[in-house]
């Protein structure tokens, strides 16, 4: 048994996800050896997953607080909306770009004071409520796309840059280095800084957290501006790989973003979990649906198949957790 053996158990632990997505590129390569490794596909592969990569960077932050934001796809949608209007109204592509993580962190914001001020029993609640109210005022904006942005606007999520026998249209996605700027950024508040060790501390117990001195409320409102900052910037990527703003954007966004951060390794329990776990957990979902369409397999099975990883990777929580304790 592997609990049996603490070697495997630590290699698992330490590597398990590295052996997944191994197996995983082994697997899509053998059923599709003419398309997997193309550059095309990898291409596509980066381009398409760098915006659920920034929603799960910003849940990441929430979920090492034992909270959950369930609005980062409305805030996408609404950060989507405001600055293709912006744009469309003719003001300056340097500003148009700034809307976008601006928006997020106002609803980042709101979020997190109304959660801590009115002193609701979990975050699952607040941003229920504000999942609809993002969403009903993105909604009330417009119910039609808006599309045709400008190209210094389009760049940041539709850009790539292309040499040797990256002929176009393959390349490495201006999104993709964005990603891991933000992702580098990330680990190095979480790791690096005060602030960051007190959202870990909070997390891992928040009652202690607040005996040691931690204003832990005011912590939470900045995680959650925070969530609300990376879910700008991933309106901003999708918006330029799109060209537009639309108000269906972002559905079901927060689901992926929590399938991630969960399947890279962090706990709902909070206090765990690494950035480049999370790059891992994205990736993880990205081949699953790249390796299910380029099988023609039916989407629907991509909701199923995430579902039942995403309570797996929540049972090897309450496993871990439980083996944690008995030591």
């Amino acid at each position: 048994m592997i609990s049996n053996n603490p070697a495997l158990s630590k290699f698992l632990e330490s590597y398990g996800i590295i052996v997944v997505i191994i197996l995983m590129m082994a697997f899509l390569y053998a059923t599709q050896p003419a398309v997997f490794l193309s550059a095309t596909n990898l291409t596509n592969i980066l381009k398409q997953n760098a915006y659920p990569a920034m929603l799960a960077l910003g849940m990441f932050v929430v979920i090492i607080t034992a909270g959950i934001d369930l609005s980062v796809g409305s805030i996408l949608v609404l950060a989507m909306m405001c600055l293709a209007i912006a744009d469309k109204a003719g003001v300056p592509w340097p500003i148009v770009l700034l809307i976008g993580p601006a928006v997020g962190i106002v609803c980042g914001l709101f979020n997190g004071l109304g959660y801590t001020m009115l002193k609701l029993p979990h975050p699952f609640i607040m941003t229920l409520g504000t999942l609809y109210t993002f969403r009903g005022i993105s909604n009330r904006i417009s119910l039609a796309p808006i599309s045709g942005l400008q190209p210094e606007v389009r760049y940041p999520g539709q850009a790539f840059y292309s040499w040797g026998m990256l002929a176009p249209p393959a390349g490495i996605p201006v999104s993709f280095f964005l990603v891991i700027i933000c992702a580098v950024g990330l680990w190095f508040f979480l790791n690096r800084t005060n602030m960051g060790r007190h959202i870990f501390a909070i997390g891992g117990n928040p009652q202690a957290a607040r005996v040691s001195g931690i204003d832990v409320d005011r912590v939470l409102v900045y995680v959650y501006a925070i969530c609300g900052f990376f879910a700008g910037l991933a309106a901003l990527l999708l918006a330029g790989r799109m060209d537009s703003g639309f108000p269906l954007a972002g559905t079901g966004a927060e689901l992926d973003a929590i399938a991630a951060v969960i399947i890279g390794g962090a706990s709902f329990f909070g206090g765990r979990g690494t950035v480049l776990g999370v790059l891992a957990g994205v990736l993880i979902m990205g081949l699953l649906r790249n390796g299910l369409n380029l099988n023609n397999i039916n989407p629907f099975w991509q909701q199923i198949l995430i579902g039942l990883i995403i309570i797996l990777a929540v049972y090897i929580d309450v496993l871990r957790r439980r083996a944690a304790t008995r030591k």
